[in-house]
């Protein structure tokens, strides 16, 4: 069953990267967002990699491992890998399901290409992103 346009940008809003957008620019987001189900047991993520895409679970769990360790778990309204498409640093963490899973993802092609459409997107994730990764600079 596939989400309404409302929950989509619902589910966005939620995202740091974008907790500064208005309901119009969250659209434009959500609506490069592809609902996608992967079984049990696929990596999601893999530390070291590169990043070339980030997700929201929508259902499932998935477990965080950082070094081998357990760190966390993620579930309905989780999300990982927004830093990823802006700054290409490698994952920090490998992410695999441990059930199967319906997430929504944003891929580092469709992003860009908002980013290039949507200036007024750009910048307001330019700010989240040095927020979260300077919180001292802002």
């Amino acid at each position: 069953m596939q989400l309404r346009k409302d929950a989509k940008i619902e589910q966005m809003r939620r995202v740091p990267l974008f907790a500064g957008c208005s309901k119009r620019e969250l659209a434009e987001v959500a609506s490069i967002a592809d609902e996608i189900d992967i079984s049990e047991g696929r990596d999601l993520t893999r530390e070291g990699e590169a990043g070339h895409e980030f997700f929201v679970v929508l259902a499932g769990t998935a477990d965080v491992r950082r070094k081998g360790r357990k760190i966390d778990t993620l579930g309905p309204g989780d999300f990982a890998g927004e830093l990823a498409l802006v700054t290409r640093r490698p994952r920090n963490a490998t992410i695999t399901t441990s059930s199967p899973v319906r997430l929504l993802v944003v891929t580092e092609q469709s992003f860009k290409r908002l980013m290039r459409r949507q200036p007024s997107i750009q910048l307001k994730v330019l700010e989240a992103t040095v927020a979260r990764l300077a919180p001292d600079a802002v």
